[in-house]
Order: C-alpha cells, then sequence, then structure tokens
C-alpha cells in the first residue's frame, strides 16, 4: 500500500490518499478540507479515487466528506454508527468552530470491528476504537504494517475525551488492547503530527507505556 499525508483545515489534520500500486485504485482518509489539495496528489499520482473513508465524525476530519464523495461519485465508508450524532451535527460543528457551511452525510456504510475495506487489490481491517468519540474506527493494512489512527494515538500524546461521549479509560483501553498487539514495528498515521510506531509509543509516550 502506498500513501500520501495531506495536512489540511486551520487544525492541520492528516488527511491521507491511500492507494493500491497493482491497481492505482485508490481511497481517500479523512478528507476534513481543502479538497482541491487532495484531488492534487489523486490526479498527480494518476490516480482513480473509489472511495471515501471516515474515521470519525469530527469536522476537522469529515467536513469535506459530502463534497468530495459528491465531485468524485465514491461512496462513503465509516465511521461507527455510534458517531452518526456527529455527523448530524455538522452544521452545528461548523459554526462552532467557524468553518465554511458543512453538510452532514450518511455513510454508504456504517463500519465496526472486523470489517475490511477494500482499495484495490488491498483490505484494510477495521479496528473499533473508542474513546476519542463512541464510533472512532482505524484501518490497519497488516501486509504494509501500516495503521491510519485518526485521533486514537499521536507521537508522545492520546485523543481528547471532553468532548461529548469521550471517554478517557474506554480510550486507554482500546489502545492497549486493539492498537499496541499489533505489533512494535506497525508504523501510524495519526489524525494531526508526525507518523510514529506502536513500539515508539510503547516506550516512550506517557499516556500508554
Amino acid at each position: 500500500m502506498k500513501y500520501a499525508i495531506v495536512p489540511v483545515t486551520p487544525f492541520q489534520q492528516n488527511a491521507t490518499v491511500l492507494w493500491c500500486p497493482e491497481t492505482m485504485r485508490a481511497a481517500v482518509v479523512d478528507p476534513g478540507g481543502d479538497l482541491d489539495r487532495i484531488l492534487d496528489v489523486v490526479r498527480r499520482e494518476g490516480l482513480t479515487l473509489e472511495r471515501v473513508l471516515v474515521t470519525h465524525g469530527h469536522i476537522d476530519h469529515a467536513g469535506g466528506v459530502a463534497d468530495l464523495a459528491e465531485r468524485s461519485g465514491v461512496p462513503i465508508e465509516g465511521p461507527h454508527l455510534d458517531d452518526r450524532f456527529w455527523i448530524d451535527g455538522m452544521p452545528q460543528q461548523s459554526r462552532m468552530f467557524g468553518f465554511p457551511d458543512v453538510r452532514s452525510f450518511t455513510p454508504d456504510r456504517w463500519l465496526t470491528g472486523g470489517d475490511t475495506v477494500q482499495v484495490g487489490n488491498q483490505l484494510l481491517s477495521v479496528i473499533h476504537c473508542p474513546g476519542h468519540t463512541p464510533g472512532h474506527v482505524c484501518f490497519y493494512h497488516e501486509p504494509s504494517r501500516l495503521a491510519i489512527v485518526g485521533d486514537v494515538l499521536f507521537q508522545g500524546s492520546i485523543g481528547r475525551t471532553d468532548f461529548p461521549k469521550g471517554d478517557y479509560d474506554t480510550l486507554i483501553a482500546s489502545i492497549r488492547e486493539r492498537l499496541l498487539p499489533l505489533g512494535d514495528d506497525v508504523a501510524f498515521i495519526p489524525g494531526h503530527g508526525p507518523m510514529s510506531s506502536f513500539g515508539e509509543e510503547r516506550r516512550y509516550n506517557p499516556y500508554v507505556s
């Protein structure tokens, strides 16, 4: 699996273009905004966009989902149904955080733990990791040892849990029981900031070490 990280929105959220090198078919994970910058990567790499993937319903991750799916004519997959209240409240989030008017959406497929998502010939495993939001999911490509973890885990830190239906203990359990066991060698793309590995976070992250 190949990827390109595109920081978007004033929150510098890591939108990720993922693609299968065999078919050049791609997915965009968490297109929070700045869609032209994301689509420039799709065009530059000669990719065919086939779906939009969403880790959770916060506006910096999902604010551009409806527009990108409509512009590209592709389905939306994710997050877990438990984040529906966040997605339905997208217009309110828009006013709260000073974003231009942002539309809510209904995914073509809600995801749950144990599901798989296909990108070209590649399969991503879906891991439900509540805590930051109740419906947060992560995506894992085992052959590449690569995970996309949204706002669950960062280099040296973890996601906030002071939003509605966030829960600190649930978040820590998600990290320790569902992500770290994948292996120290697994690299991950967080929702913000630089990449890291589960091994680095196991050793040095004060929240989960």
